[in-house]
Parts: C-alpha cells; structure tokens; sequence
C-alpha cells in the first residue's frame, strides 16, 4: 500500500511532572534518567530506529534543559577531548541542524491541545507522536515505534499502540472498541477516553504511542474540552474512525509507566539487571534486598 513516509514526530513534554516532586522541581520529568539515559532520550532513539527524522518537542515554561540536551555541550565535550576521553556517551544527544524543533503549550489545556501547537510544523504529512513517560522496551532494531511504522506501511491510516491491562485500570486510560484482528493488528470501532469504572469496552488501552494522519490537526482546532476538562486526543481520533482505516498494535515488548512512581523504580530494575557492566551487581543485590 501506497503511504507518505512517518517523517515527523511530536513530543509532548509540557507537563509539570507533579508527581515526582520534589526531584522535578528544577528538573523536567522527561530528564530523569533510566539507569544513564533520561526518558526523553530513549523517547528520541525510539523515534530515530523508526526512520524518523525531525523531533518536535512542544515544551512549557521551565523546560529549557530538554533543549539544552539535544545541543551540543561545548565546554563538556572540549575538556573531554583535552584529557583525551571519549564522549561516545554523548553521540546520540546531538541531532542533525535543523531536525531539532521545539514550540511552546503556553496553557496545559490537554494532550489534544499539546499535539495542536505543533500543526504547523507537521503540515500536511502523518506524523508520530511519542509520550515519553510512557517508557516502552522492546528488543534492539524492533522498538514500539518501529513495529508501528512497519505496520503503517501496511495498512495506512492511523494506527495506535494497543495493551492489555486489568479491567479495573481502565478508568485511567483511552480504551479501544476492537473489531476484526489479525496478528498484532486490531480494527479500531471506537475510541473511549477514561471510561467509568465497568463501562470499558474493552481492556485494551492506547499506550501512548500513535501514527496519526494531518486531518487530525482540523478536528482539534475547533474541538471542545472533553474528559477531565482538557481537550482530548482521543476524542479528536474517534471522530476520524470510519473516514480512515484505523488499527491498534499490539506491541512486543515491555511497557514501563514511568508517569507512576512504582513504574519508574521498575524500568530502572529491569533495565540495569540487562546491562553487561552492572546487572550482575544489582541481581546479587536485589537477592540480598527481598532474600
């Protein structure tokens, strides 16, 4: 099937990360580290696997520092060279000119709103959207955005990642209607965001990963304030279902919400157990820990 290219994706890194205060108080949320990597930057690395080439961070007051981070760090990278040390560490923090975009969520009206601000700058071409607290782990060469650009180039239309959780967790998520599946394809019927508790249609959840046509951009200018008083993204989708193909996918990997305290202890267990040079130091003292 003929498809525009995923050439874009959006970065919705406005938030205020209240719930990992006081850490986050000078410190964006999307730069606490997973082991040695801040969030944002296993966020942009997924997006680069996918093909994708220009990251658009629609940021807030007192985020500067993600921008700092994707620039080059002179002083920091000149007194490496001088000592003769690498900063190999550094590679992939340092886009190519140009392909680093940030604009500004002057109001936290919703992710809706936040995906809105960077309308001009996507155009008329699909575009990725990637939530970088919603930390999804997969195998190298196959991350979430990845699977997902693969399945696009299939199916066209929009696309969104799909999990399973507890029927009682669905009151917290946008929750798919599913139709007809095929592999790690499913029809989206419908889209509901936040349900009551037992009105879910489904416990099939959006994790935070989307492949979305321009058109959305349309619905979302005039679109009003939906659940929780914010404009929704997930309303603004479910309004494009039966004008476009429409497909969750289920991803092969882990998924960390490292929106939650709890999520983010264990992404970073779960990660540094993985590495060479420390792994078999944290699994002895994680032994030691619950032993």
């Amino acid at each position: 099937m003929a498809t525009k290219k995923i050439r874009k994706a959006v970065f919705p890194v406005a938030g205020m990360g209240t719930r990992f205060l006081p850490a986050t108080k000078a410190v964006p949320k999307e730069l606490l580290p997973v082991v040695d990597r801040p969030l944002i930057q296993y966020a942009v690395d997924e997006a680069l696997e996918a093909g994708i080439e220009t990251m658009i961070f629609v940021n807030g007051r007192g985020k500067g520092a993600i921008e700092d981070h994707f620039d080059m760090a002179f002083e920091l990278e000149a007194t490496q060279a001088a000592r003769g040390k690498s900063v190999a560490a550094l590679e992939g923090t340092r886009l190519k000119p140009g392909n680093a975009v940030f604009v500004r969520q002057q109001e936290p009206l919703g992710l809706g709103h936040a995906i809105w601000c960077a309308r001009d700058i996507v155009g008329d071409e699909p575009f990725a959207i990637i939530l970088p607290d919603e930390f999804m782990h997969g195998a190298p060469g196959k991350g979430c955005m990845k699977q997902m650009v693969d399945a696009y180039e299939q199916t066209g239309g929009n696309l969104i990642c799909a999990l399973e959780v507890p029927m009682e967790q669905t009151p917290s998520y946008g929750v798919l209607d599913p139709g007809a599946q095929s592999g790690a394809l499913t029809e989206v019927k419908g889209l509901v965001e936040k349900p009551a508790a037992g009105t879910a249609p489904s416990n099939l959840i959006i994790a935070g990963r989307y492949v979305l046509q321009p058109e959305v951009m349309k619905i979302l200018e005039t679109q009003e304030a939906g659940a929780g008083g914010e404009i929704q993204l997930t309303d603004a989708m479910a309004s494009m279902i039966g004008d476009q193909p429409f497909h969750g996918v289920t991803f092969d990997g882990q998924r960390f919400d490292c929106g939650s305290k709890a999520g983010y202890i264990e992404a970073n267990l779960a990660l540094a157990l993985e590495r060479e040079d420390i792994g078999a130091h944290i699994r002895e003292f994680a032994k030691k820990l619950v032993g």
